[in-house]
Formats: C-alpha cells, sequence, structure tokens
C-alpha cells in the first residue's frame, strides 16, 4: 500500500489552485467558477484542520457549490447513492492509539495519521434538497472603467491580452497569452491593473524571453516563480503610479516563503 504524504497531497493542491488563477487570497473580481461553504460532515459538523483547506481546494477546483461531504458509507446510510464513476475527495483524521512502552510497562499514545475518502453532495444522488449547494455567483458588471494609458503601457509590453467571461486571471504557458476577466467586473481598475502586472511578470519567463520555467520545475522553483511575480507586480505598480495593495501582497509572498 502507498503511504500517504499528506504534505505533497496538500501543496499540489495549493498549486493546482494558483495555476487557475483563482487562490482566494487574490481574487479582487467578481464571479467564479466554483467553491463551496465551509465545509461540512453528513451530520453537519464542520471539518477542522488542514481537511478545511483540502475539501475547499477541491470544491474550488470541481465547481462543488455544496458544502456537505459524506463516506461512500454514510450516502448509502442516508438512502442515497454515490453517481457512477464519481472520484472522492481526500480527508485525513489524526488521532491516538493506547501502547505499552516495553521499557516502563506504562501506557503511551501513539500518534497516527489515516486517510479516507469523501464525496461531495453533488456526486450524490438522492439526498434531500437542503444538502445541495447554490449557483456559482455570476460575474457582476460594477462599472469599472479602464485607464487608456495603463492600457497602453500593457499592451506596449508585446504581451497578448486576452479577455473572455471566464472569471480567471492566469497566463497560459502554452499558448503564451494572458487572460483577464472584463475589467468591469473589478471592484477598481486599480485591482485589474494589479493583476495583469503579476500575470505580465509570468508572461517574461517565457522561453523567448527570460526563460525562467525550464529552469525551476520543482515545488521550491514554483514558489520563487510566485515570488518573482508578486515581487514585480509591486514595483510594476509603483512605477506606474498605483498603489500596490501590500497587505494582499505581503500575505501572497510569506505564504510562498514558507
Amino acid at each position: 500500500m502507498t503511504k500517504f504524504d499528506l504534505y505533497e497531497t496538500v501543496t499540489n493542491e495549493i498549486i493546482a489552485s494558483i495555476e487557475e488563477g483563482t487562490p482566494a487570497w487574490r481574487k479582487p473580481w467578481t464571479g467564479e467558477t466554483g467553491g463551496a461553504a465551509f465545509p461540512l460532515r453528513s451530520n453537519g459538523e464542520g471539518y477542522r484542520g488542514i481537511n478545511v483547506l483540502m475539501l475547499w481546494l477541491v470544491a474550488s477546483k470541481r465547481g462543488y457549490r455544496s458544502a456537505y461531504w459524506f463516506t461512500y458509507r454514510q450516502a448509502k446510510e442516508a438512502g442515497a447513492q454515490v453517481k457512477r464513476g464519481e472520484k472522492g475527495a481526500t480527508v485525513v483524521k489524526y488521532g491516538t492509539v493506547a501502547r505499552e512502552d516495553e521499557a516502563t510497562g506504562s501506557e503511551k499514545a501513539i500518534p497516527y495519521l489515516k486517510s479516507y475518502t469523501v464525496f461531495n453532495a453533488e456526486q450524490i444522488e438522492g439526498l434531500p434538497a437542503s444538502f445541495y449547494g447554490t449557483a456559482a455567483e455570476e460575474a457582476r458588471d460594477l462599472g469599472t472603467k479602464t485607464d487608456p494609458e495603463l492600457e497602453a503601457f500593457f499592451a506596449a509590453t508585446g504581451a497578448e491580452i486576452r479577455t473572455s467571461e471566464d472569471p480567471r486571471a492566469y497566463y497560459d504557458l502554452i499558448g503564451d497569452f494572458i487572460h483577464m476577466p472584463p475589467v468591469s467586473t473589478f471592484h477598481s481598475a486599480a485591482g485589474y491593473f494589479s493583476t495583469l502586472a503579476h500575470e505580465t511578470c509570468h508572461w517574461t519567463g517565457a522561453s523567448s524571453r527570460l526563460d525562467r520555467f525550464e529552469k525551476f520545475n520543482d515545488c521550491k522553483a514554483y514558489a520563487f516563480e510566485e515570488l518573482i511575480a508578486e515581487i514585480g507586480n509591486c514595483m510594476v505598480c509603483a512605477h506606474l503610479g498605483l498603489t500596490p495593495d501590500f497587505g494582499q501582497s505581503g500575505a501572497y509572498i510569506k505564504g510562498w516563503l514558507r
């Protein structure tokens, strides 16, 4: 049996969230592709610890809106059935088991970590309606206007910037383009151009420019690339006369420094 690596699993999920352009700590625009409320067990009890993050990331990635998660057995006991072909999410249980200390004869608590699989209510047929989620938040036109001078600055970089109703901001390495949601869905023009500055810094790393991505291909290297993009974002904003969101950028950078 392959040993479950909690840290590798969580790290990979966090990286996937950032690659999709939708990490919770950096989204100054409206609209979302998914993501549920605080995750709950089938009995309504809230998950704790790292399980909250793990289930939030899965819900965000797959677009689940329901907060409820069931084991296969719990679904059956509720008179429901997991849909054929559905893939579960991994959660973990921390606990201790009593073992006798051979040297002293006294009992000692040995910690253990066990993983098991749960399914979101939206993967299950036959549950009461109260277990199912609501529709994803639609992008809202907030009336935010662009800045022609800033538009001209980013156009002059030569980066291909595509805009669609897809509520994600990201740099596509294969296609060599930046995708942005409409500026009107952002809470401010500064938020739009700060996000664009971050993605443009990623754009500089392509093989035809600074060639960073071929050299850096592990988790630590990916963290380094995110530091480049976020610190670069602050520097570009300062150059353009925009005030960077230092609180948000600081939290972002602190997370990657770990």
